[in-house]
């Protein structure tokens, strides 16, 4: 009996998704598009500022250590993380 409790469980959940789909409407090129940006969009401005912000360092400290790289590189992970909580986020909508 469970075997076909999870079918059934299966079958409605699936029944949810594409009434759910059917209210929402199809999503188009430009919703693509849009969601292409977002995600550009999320990448590079952590970059840019951590790139900003290591600059700003370097030149008022003058130390040793290259602060650009090091906050280059967290901009770029920061931006990958804020990335992927976009593109769960959307996927988890459907």
């Amino acid at each position: 009996m469970t075997n076909r409790d999870d079918d059934s469980d299966a079958i409605t959940r699936k029944a949810r998704r594409k009434l759910a789909a059917r209210k929402r409407g199809e999503r188009g090129a430009w919703f693509g598009l849009g969601m292409f940006g977002l995600v550009g969009w999320a990448v590079a401005v952590p970059t840019v500022l951590g790139t900003a912000l290591g600059l700003w360092i370097d030149s008022a400290t003058g130390s040793e250590r290259s602060w650009t790289l090091a906050l280059l590189l967290a901009g770029v992970a920061v931006g990958c993380l804020n990335a992927w909580y976009w593109i769960q986020r959307e996927s988890r909508d459907d």
